[in-house]
């Protein structure tokens, strides 16, 4: 029988669980993150940590583009159900494999540039999606998310600025084919939602400050249209 202690008893639970449960392992994703560049993983995370602040005591919510959903579990602590979509079935194969008894939710595919998600929800987020829907597929892909929502619902978009791309990687850049200004991001969600708050990001800290010295963007956006403003 192992019978290790650590020397303060405050700390035993770490071992306990290590010997029942095994350790957690890290995403697909954030496994790559954590290797290439540990302090991403901090601002990641902090973009959780708004969208399950901002959609907290919500019953129903939905992420899409949930990658390998390493920060799903962040929202789930807040609200009362998540089910994360994802359109790469590799990802939706390896969060399902790491799926916790203690932070259930689901992990499906589906492509919100195609059609809206199979139900509607309190509150739909997605994280670095947008950029990667293509300008001539953008009003299709927030026309879908806007009609995944309950007419009380809220969408959270998260996305990194046009003004960033000067500074990111080769990597990040191959998949980035619509990076926004604030301006531009406000405007084009102003066409679905009758309000759009938006909130800059630079590291993990969030605020109201000028656009343009964003490196991330965050949008809440409340009242969805009933059919898209030309």
């Amino acid at each position: 029988m192992n019978t290790k202690k650590t020397r303060e008893s405050q700390y035993q639970r770490c071992l306990d669980l290590a010997r029942t449960n095994g350790l957690e392992t890290l995403g697909l994703m954030t496994s790559q993150v954590w290797t290439d560049d540990p302090r991403r993983l901090a601002f990641v995370l902090a973009r959780y940590k708004f969208v399950a602040k901002m959609l907290e005591g919500r019953a129903r919510v939905a992420e899409v583009g949930c990658g390998d959903a390493f920060g799903t579990r962040i929202v789930a602590q807040a609200v009362g159900r998540v089910t994360a979509y994802d359109f790469d079935p590799i990802f939706v194969e390896d969060a399902g494999r790491r799926s916790s008894a203690a932070w259930p939710f689901d992990v499906l595919a589906h492509d919100i540039v195609q059609r809206p998600l199979p139900g509607k929800y309190d509150g739909v987020y997605c994280l670095d999606v947008l950029e990667h829907v293509s300008r001539r597929r953008e009003h299709a892909c927030l026309g879908n998310l806007r009609r995944s929502l309950r007419p009380s619902g809220a969408l959270i978009v998260g996305t990194p600025s046009l003004e960033s791309q000067a500074y990111a990687s080769p990597q990040s850049k191959a998949g980035h084919v619509n990076c926004k200004s604030g301006a531009a991001l406000a405007r084009v969600l102003r066409s679905h939602f009758s309000n759009v708050f938006l909130f800059s990001m630079n590291d993990e800290v969030v605020h109201t400050g000028f656009a343009p010295m964003a490196h991330y963007l965050l949008a809440v956006c409340t009242g969805p249209l009933p059919r898209r403003v030309r």
